[in-house]
């Protein structure tokens, strides 16, 4: 199956932004705060050929990561703990301020990939898609899943789609989980896997 996307040679994406979302308030260096993953506002629907199949929102913020269909905000542990909840939250969990200069390092674990792969099971959009593909290629190379085989079906509506079956690590034979092969090319999995790593803060 393809999916529609943009023809722009770059997005914006979403980094950390060193500040609460809710209070407004600077995180300091050392200080553990909640990452929460949002649900990114969509473009709303229009007649004109040129506005649709489109991975951006002229509406929203610059530094919004629509082009991966999730948005990333930073909310201070204290805040958190009062009840404060983004709206349309998909997934959110611990992470600490670097010291200035600190040499980048993972700070997200095995186990919030694999939350998240299994969150995006439902995807159905070209930029959700991309994204649970682009953790599928993360999680092999982690070696937290394997590639089984290729399993290609058409469809009505358009052209075949292919699926990859794949096995998580340490489950049976018979576990084996799917993921759509978006079509992408090259440069398209760099820049979605760029998004993904600045987003997650995973050196990719």
């Amino acid at each position: 199956m393809g999916i529609a996307w943009m023809n722009t040679p770059g997005y914006d994406v979403q980094r950390p932004t060193g500040r609460c979302a809710i209070t407004g308030q600077a995180l300091e260096p050392d200080e553990v705060y909640i990452a929460a993953l949002i649900e990114a506002p969509q473009p709303p629907e229009s007649d004109t050929p040129s506005d649709k199949n489109t991975a951006t929102d002229a509406n929203t913020t610059a530094a919004s990561a629509i082009s991966v269909g999730l948005q990333r905000v930073d909310i201070s542990l204290e805040a958190w703990e009062q009840g404060h909840r983004p709206d349309h939250l998909f997934s959110y969990w611990r992470s600490r301020v670097p010291q200035p200069n600190e040499k980048k390092k993972l700070f997200v674990d095995d186990g919030v990939l694999l939350d998240l792969f299994d969150r995006l099971a439902d995807a159905d959009t070209a930029e959700k898609l991309a994204f649970r593909f682009v953790l599928a290629l993360i999680l092999m190379r982690k070696r937290l899943l394997r590639y089984v085989g290729t399993q290609t079906r058409p469809i009505p509506s358009g052209p075949q789609q292919d699926w990859w079956q794949m096995k998580p690590k340490g489950a049976d034979e018979k576990d084996i989980v799917e993921v759509l092969d978006p079509k992408m090319n090259d440069q398209q999995i760099m820049q979605v896997t760029e998004q993904v790593g600045q987003i997650l803060e995973v050196d990719m």
